[in-house]
Formats: C-alpha cells, sequence, structure tokens
C-alpha cells in the first residue's frame, strides 16, 4: 500500500490505514463515521490533487510539511514527513526547513513540530551526522541585491527599530538565507507557503518574487496554491491570489 493510498484511506483496512497514520490522531475509519462527506471529499479530491502535474511528488510533499510547521498543525505531521522523505525530501532538508521556518512562523511552531519530526527521524534510523551543520559554509552572497535590500529596509525602518534592521541583515539574509542545506529556491518556497498558510500576504510580493527569482516557475507557484487551498484553506489561498497574479503577470 502506497503512503498516498494510505492518506486518503483508499483499498486499505482499518488497521492498515491507522497504521499508516502513525502520529495522526485522526483515522480515516473515524472520519466516515464523524462527517462522511468529508470522507468523500478526501479520499476523491485529495486523491486527485496529489496526483496533478504542476509539482513533483517532492515539492508537494515539501509544500505540505511547509504548510503544518508553520501553522503548528502537528498531530499529522509525522506522517507527511515520513511521507515526504518517501517522495525524495532528504532529511537534513526537513530540518533545515524547521530551522528556516523558526524565522518566518515563528520559534514556537518550529519547536511545536520537533517531537513528531523526531518520531520519524527515529524510525528511519536517521543519524545526527546526516543533519546540516550548525555552522557549514554558506552560499555566496550577492553583494548587489542585498545592498539594495538592505538599503530600502533602513530607509523605510532604521528610524523605528534599529535592531530588527540589524538582525535582518546580520542573522536572516547574510547567514540564514545562505545556509546550503536548503537551496535557494527550496528555502524560498517554504517561505511563500509560510506567508500564505498565517495569512501574510502584505509580504508575499518580495518573497515570491524571490522565489522565482531562484527557480520557481510560474506553473509551479500556481500548483503551489491549489495545494494549498486543500491544506491552509480556500480564505487564505484566495487572500493570496490578487498578490500572486500581479506577481505572476509582472513576469510575463
Amino acid at each position: 500500500m502506497t503512503a498516498l493510498v494510505a492518506l486518503v484511506g483508499c483499498s486499505a483496512t482499518e488497521d492498515d490505514t491507522e497504521k499508516s497514520q502513525a502520529g495522526s490522531t485522526t483515522a480515516m475509519a473515524d472520519v466516515g463515521d464523524v462527517a462522511p462527506a468529508l470522507d468523500a471529499y478526501h479520499k476523491k479530491d485529495v486523491l486527485r490533487l496529489w496526483q496533478r502535474p504542476g509539482l513533483s511528488d517532492r515539492d508537494r510533499s515539501l509544500v505540505t510539511v511547509a504548510h503544518m510547521i508553520a501553522g503548528g498543525h502537528t498531530a499529522e505531521l509525522p506522517f507527511y514527513v515520513d511521507k515526504a522523505i518517501g517522495d525524495g525530501v532528504r532529511p537534513r532538508e526537513i530540518s533545515e526547513a524547521v530551522t528556516h521556518l523558526a524565522f518566518y512562523s515563528g520559534w514556537q511552531n518550529a519547536r511545536a513540530a520537533i517531537p513528531g519530526i523526531r518520531s520519524v527521524f527515529d524510525e528511519r534510523g536517521v543519524k545526527k551526522s546526516e543533519l546540516p551543520a550548525v555552522q557549514p559554509d554558506l552560499l555566496p552572497l550577492d553583494q548587489e541585491a542585498e545592498k539594495t535590500r538592505d538599503d530600502d529596509v533602513r530607509s523605510d525602518f532604521d528610524a523605528v527599530s534599529p535592531g530588527v534592521v540589524e538582525s535582518t541583515r546580520d542573522v536572516v539574509f547574510r547567514d540564514l538565507w545562505l545556509r546550503p542545506d536548503l537551496r535557494p529556491r527550496d528555502r524560498s518556497l517554504v517561505t511563500v507557503v509560510s506567508l500564505i498558510t498565517n495569512g501574510q500576504s502584505e509580504q508575499l510580493t518580495y518573497h515570491l518574487g524571490r522565489a522565482m527569482d531562484n527557480g520557481l516557475t510560474s506553473a509551479q507557484a500556481g500548483e503551489m496554491l491549489n495545494q494549498l487551498a486543500f491544506y491552509a484553506g480556500w480564505p487564505r489561498v484566495f487572500s493570496a491570489l490578487p498578490v500572486a497574479k500581479d506577481v505572476l503577470n509582472s513576469r510575463t
């Protein structure tokens, strides 16, 4: 039985389904007993969602795991982390995504994700040596682009909170964003997911543009929004759509 079949509860016994959703507090059998229509939508539409073109299985899993971390949704996180690894997301990339999302969705959400992720790492025998170094050799900095970004932020906010401006420069953009174990395109992707998950569309113009500069295509951005409609909810995605439309149109 594949992870995806287990996810939607198709062609599986109740025991198989419950075992496959270790870490989830909601077995699919329970969903059918409480909300049979929800169970039917889940089996039909979520299955179809995960089979759509536009995003690879790896990217779709990375988007979903990032959403769950950013939103503090820990109950089903072990299932999706295990699926993500099966879909090709490396444990070191999941580790680095948690670190990155601490800055974009808050320390509490990142720390709350640790037990569920660790349970999967332990079950899969992931060693600490396979995880990102605390102080790796950083990727090269685009000096010109970073100067432009820093100048803009300092001009707007240095008189308001010089500490935020300094930390944004030294910790976030000249350190965190240069860590090598999550490629820039994926780092941008999980950032955009976090912004949409938490309804922070005002930050989306910059970060979706940066994601596209880092290699995310318009088709992938569109399918990421479709994935999040099911997992973050339609209102979050429709709040983001006008901003995404402007960014994508500016790239044509």
